[in-house]
């Protein structure tokens, strides 16, 4: 198609399937199978893999290297407050365990021959230590509260911003696949949250470690066995939280989907776009019956979840509770026996319950940050899968071109479907060329790989011979001005609407964007809104302002034509929402303005009269280009696109 008037024959696109008459019954949401298995199978069953296998011993051996994770991420935060925090956890540390010692040197000495006055006057310099060390410590305990503090919000900031960069940038084709929507939405939701709270829980495991080593320490001096015994009382409980956490991370992964569906029922019964026709056509209750149904097998799944890890608690306390018997049996056999003096004795006691306490601290927090980690490793792994689908990087695209070559493109979505079969075509600058085509011809679909937005399944696209892969994908799509059809509606002010086409919403060019608007019809809209460029277009905010669909249009091909430099012009069915008048204005703009001698200009569009003034018309029917041509070369073929546009000519000339 490098000449200027090639025209080829009709070409039949594959048969389409005859459509059954709809059930009775409407089916608001998929059935079960869609959203990842029976609801009625016990979920803590469910899940092979690295979670369902995860074990005390497993959960012992991957804590180190979850901390050390966690702490590179509080590190790059704010090392002040992460070493800050790391110090002052290890002074308090050392108290406890000066605490116990002064505390085994007053018992030795009320508890030593000779009056009673003098054991207590004896006593009284390790009250003196023991006093200070507890105020100390509470001064310390206080500082790691101070730097815990600073810490947190940063960690979040931290996060939030390597979330949002990666996710913003992901190639377009992941946001159009499912499974990455419940993901995404998972990482969010719970992945961000988790990773912010596990520095906290990070500190508060590792306070738990450092006390249960001082405590532990003291009581195994004092007797093993004692040690030994504790360790028992306490592992149960532990094994108890982590099958409990793990059946409540399983559930939670399980029910993604469900979630999300039943969130979407919750936005469009609040949603301010949904109000209008939810109000008109009276379906809140038929909404609010799908909520509840959705809602339902979540709660029935959420019950059994408790009654599971009631159970495993229930089980972990009396098993503990034998354990905690055994060792208070036994130091009270030692004190009876003549093992242990009473002063060590009373130390000992002491003794186990510092180490009982720090080793309950250390269940819980171990527990915590393993089901924090768990999400966290979630949110890692759709980062890394992120970042494999980051759209190319190479040499920057050329800021002119001279001809585009599209070879022999095919394009199929993740759900399955193919949008392009084999299309082949040759754009030259200074042209000016109309997609046109029914619903899902694929001429959209091959406008946005024009614009760099996918990648083809099979073929390439060559600017001048060199294959745009071989392009840094941003480079590639800043070369571009692109309308789509659902433009985008930013809740910025009217100028940030125009001026982030070319990613940036602080600084504009006056002339540029005066031009712009002006060619669009834009400035009318503008010059009526209260606070004219600085009102914020979304009437959710205090003095923002709400815009029809057609003035959104015209604000978006603003956004495009404000790119002027760009050597390819993409316009997606730009004018669907604008009336007659404001559409010729447009196209008469664009053709006569903007398409100059080194732009390549495409208009996607239903309504054919924008394509008689373009150079070459290329009609699309299902996924294949089937006649090509000029507008008067097609009208005399007497194929497809003369029956469209003899169709729309004649609703025109229609005396009804």
């Amino acid at each position: 198609m490098n000449d200027h008037t090639t025209t080829t024959a009709s070409v039949p696109g594959p048969r389409t399937p005859e459509l059954p008459p709809p059930p009775e019954r409407v089916r608001a949401v998929p059935a079960d199978g869609d959203l990842g298995g029976q609801i009625t199978q016990g979920y803590w069953e469910t899940f092979e893999g690295e979670a369902s296998r995860t074990g005390l011993v497993t959960i012992a051996r991957r804590l180190p290297a979850i901390v050390v994770q966690v702490w590179g991420t509080a590190w790059r935060a704010d090392a002040r407050a992460a070493v800050l925090v790391a110090v002052l956890q290890l002074v308090s540390a050392a108290m406890v365990s000066a605490g116990l010692i002064a505390s085994l040197g007053i018992l030795q000495k009320v508890f030593a021959g000779g009056a009673t006055g003098e054991r207590i006057r004896a006593a009284l310099p390790a009250l003196a230590v023991v006093a200070v060390l507890l105020m100390l410590r509470g001064l310390v305990d206080a500082g790691i509260s101070h730097w815990q503090a600073r810490l947190g919000p940063r960690v979040r900031q931290q996060l939030e911003a390597d979330f949002l960069a990666l996710t913003s940038r992901i190639e377009l084709a992941a946001v159009d696949d499912p499974t990455w929507a419940d993901e995404v939405r998972r990482a969010n939701d719970r992945g961000l949250y988790y990773a912010k709270e596990s520095v906290n829980k990070t500190i508060e495991l590792a306070s738990a470690v450092l006390a249960l080593l001082g405590a532990a320490g003291v009581l195994g001096v004092l007797h093993p066995v004692l040690l030994v015994l504790l360790l028992a009382a306490v592992v149960p409980k532990g094994a108890a939280s982590v099958h409990s956490i793990r059946a409540g991370y399983l559930s939670a992964v399980r029910q993604s989907t469900l979630r999300r569906r039943m969130l979407q029922f919750s936005w469009v019964l609040f949603e301010r776009d949904t109000a209008p026709e939810l109000r008109a056509s009276n379906a809140q209750q038929a909404l609010l019956d799908e909520h509840r149904a959705l809602s339902a097998r979540i709660t029935d799944e959420e019950v059994a979840l408790g009654e599971h890890q009631s159970r495993a608690a229930l089980l972990g306390r009396a098993l503990g509770g034998l354990g905690m018997f055994a060792t208070y049996a036994a130091l009270a056999w030692m004190l009876g026996a003549g093992w242990m003096p009473l002063a060590t004795g009373g130390a000992a006691y002491l003794a186990i319950q510092a180490s009982q306490s720090a080793l309950l601290r250390l269940v819980i927090a171990g527990h915590q940050v393993f089901e924090h980690a768990l999400w966290v490793e979630d949110l890692k792994r759709f980062e890394e899968s992120c970042r494999a689908r980051l759209p190319r990087t190479g040499a920057p695209a050329p800021a002119a071109v001279k001809e585009i070559e599209v070879r022999d493109v095919h394009f199929t979505y993740p759900q399955g479907k193919q949008a392009l079969r084999g299309v082949s075509l040759t754009l030259e600058a200074g042209r000016r060329y109309a997609f046109v085509g029914a619903n899902g011809s694929g001429k959209s679909t091959l406008s946005r790989i024009l614009a760099g937005l996918y990648e083809p399944t099979e073929g390439t696209v060559r600017w001048d011979g060199t294959d745009v892969r071989r392009f840094d994908a941003a480079s590639l799509t800043g070369r571009v001005a692109l309308v789509l059809q659902d433009p985008g509606h930013w809740p910025l002010s009217a100028l940030a609407n125009i001026t982030i086409g070319s990613g940036n919403i602080t600084t504009a060019d006056p002339d540029r964007v005066m031009r712009a608007v002006r060619a669009t019809g834009a400035d009318r809209v503008i010059a009526d809104l209260d606070h004219q460029w600085d009102t914020v277009l979304s009437p959710q905010f205090e003095g923002g302002a709400e815009l029809s669909d057609g003035n959104w249009s015209k604000i978006a091909c603003a956004r495009a034509l404000n790119d002027d430099d760009a050597p390819l012009l993409v316009m997606d069915e730009p004018t669907a929402s604008m009336d007659p008048l404001a559409e010729d204005r447009l196209f008469r703009a664009v053709l006569d303005e903007y398409a100059g001698p080194d732009t390549i200009t495409v208009l996607v569009s239903h309504r054919l009269a924008p394509a008689v003034a373009c150079d070459q018309v290329l009609v699309f029917d299902q996924g294949r280009i089937v006649e090509a041509g000029s507008h008067r070369e097609l009208i005399a073929l007497g194929g497809t696109y003369a029956e469209m546009f003899e169709t729309q000519a004649a609703a025109y000339r229609s005396n009804r």
